[in-house]
């Protein structure tokens, strides 16, 4: 599995601003995601891509912003001029309420190799954002005050535990939809259970409802973590999945507190064996739960060693 491009954004499909040599009649500017990215076949560089951008549409409606492959460097340069674009440009994004920073597929740039930087001063230039999701290697989080932030989604292959931890330290009380991919520790993903202690105490964000701790070598840990979290009995979903679940994990998960109560149990890409599958449709589905156990993997066998493997890393 690899990250794709978006094709919604913020219930809005997602539309490319044309490159410059394209003559193309541009949608209404709140009918769209846009999303900002070079072609690889033009010359124009970012900067003259924002200021066209700029230039061409009506920026005051535009409600959802994505900026996609910046430059030819990605694995070397973070994206800090290009997100100082937008935090420059507020007066000019008055309804802006959803942003996204390096929607990149793999045939552009691995995942791992995306360097990313703090977004935490987007939050601040923006007191009215109620989405935010990035792509790559994050490594840092400033913690942040925002009182209107509803979903924030960040993937990775290896996220540093100091994003973990920063988000943990933020007030976000209306934060209803959080989604980490922590990924593997080959490529930074250094997340133990005790930095997410304070996301699953249930008391940092209030208004939570949806908790995504996804992509991780560690799942099994999360789930025992998860099976005795305060958090729980307020969410309507939860994803374990992309991760190296197995039946340790899902055995913990059945012998904690009740999970019945949840509308969605997301755990595909799993190592969870039949039984242990079957034991899980007998516990939740009658309940109503949806529940995804989709991508049953095997683990490989690896000079006499079974090797589990994450869903997204490099």
């Amino acid at each position: 599995m690899s990250a794709q491009h978006l094709t919604e954004f913020h219930g809005l499909p997602v539309f490319d601003l044309p490159p410059r040599s394209a003559e193309a009649e541009l949608p209404s500017a709140d009918a769209v995601a846009w999303r900002l990215r070079i072609d690889w076949n033009e010359s124009e560089e970012f900067g003259e891509i924002w200021q066209r951008f700029l230039n061409d549409v009506d920026t005051t409606r535009v409600a959802a912003l994505i900026i996609g492959a910046w430059n030819e460097e990605m694995y070397d340069e973070a994206p800090s001029d290009e997100l100082q674009y937008v935090i420059d440009a507020v007066p000019r994004f008055p309804a802006l309420k959803a942003f996204f920073l390096a929607d990149i597929e793999s045939e552009e740039n691995e995942i791992s190799w995306i360097v990313q930087t703090d977004l935490s001063p987007l939050l601040q230039a923006y007191p009215a954002l109620e989405e935010l999701g990035a792509r790559g290697a994050h490594q840092e989080f400033t913690p942040v005050h925002h009182a209107s932030l509803r979903t924030l989604r960040l993937e990775s292959g290896g996220m540093s535990a100091a994003v973990v931890r920063g988000i943990a330290e933020s007030e976000l009380p209306a934060l209803e939809r959080l989604e980490l991919w922590l990924g593997s520790e080959e490529y930074g993903g250094d997340t133990t259970v005790a930095d997410l202690a304070p996301l699953l105490s249930g008391a940092r964000f209030p208004a939570l409802r949806h908790l995504g701790l996804q992509d991780s070598e560690i799942e099994d840990a999360v789930a025992e973590a998860i099976a005795h979290a305060p958090v729980v009995p307020t969410l309507e979903s939860l994803a374990l999945s992309m991760g190296v679940l197995t039946d340790a994990g899902a055995e913990a998960l059945l012998s904690g507190q009740p999970l019945t109560h949840l509308k969605r149990l997301d755990l595909h890409h799993h190592f969870l064996s039949d039984a242990m599958a079957q034991r899980l449709r007998e516990t939740l589905e009658p309940a109503g739960v949806e529940l995804d156990l989709s991508e049953q993997e095997k683990a490989e066998d690896s000079g006499g060693r079974l090797w589990h493997y994450v869903a997204v890393a490099e």
